[in-house]
């Protein structure tokens, strides 16, 4: 019985999911394949090596967190809405709070946060302005909200959504 060809982004999309439930040691030909059904010689036809497919997997979740800030800019003319929406898009994301604990032993992880940080901050920036608030601190505020709040347990938005609401009464 032939197994099924997988693909790059199969493989990536293995590793978001195992990322997400076990951290970054889950990111390894041997745990993976067994979880696609396959041989690690399908990962190594793939990646060179492991780094090299954690390089690829960080790529992708980067120019997917970049295009979701792009997605943002380009919903409803309500700032409002589109601060609290973007606010959940970023804490649906499961695979992002295990990135921010590998980041701490690895740089090239800490890197891919810092550029996506900075895109999302400057996005914040933007949408407060729009709204009225010119301060860069109540942007970084928000954006220090959401880091937190995804690495906490409970996914409530009620908090950041209380915290936009303050922001916002400051206007």
């Amino acid at each position: 019985m032939s197994r099924p060809r997988l693909s790059p982004e199969k493989w990536i999309s293995a590793g978001f999911d195992a990322l997400a439930a076990s951290g970054p040691l889950a990111l390894a030909a041997e745990p993976l394949a067994r979880a696609l059904g396959t041989t690690k010689g399908s990962f190594y036809w793939h990646f060179k090596d492991v780094p090299a497919f954690q390089d690829a997997l960080l790529t992708k979740w980067q120019t997917r967190a970049l295009e979701q800030v792009l997605d943002q800019l380009q919903q409803s003319d309500d700032a409002d809405k589109r601060l609290r929406d973007f606010g959940r898009a970023i804490l649906a994301d499961p695979v992002e709070p295990q990135l921010r604990i590998w980041a701490q032993n690895d740089h090239r992880v800490r890197e891919a946060l810092v550029e996506v940080d900075t895109e999302r901050l400057a996005y914040l920036t933007r949408l407060l302005g729009q709204l009225g608030l010119r301060n860069t601190d109540f942007a970084r505020a928000l954006q220090a909200a959401l880091t937190g709040l995804s690495l906490s347990t409970d996914t409530d938005m009620a908090p950041f959504d209380t915290l936009i609401d303050t922001v916002l009464a400051l206007r």
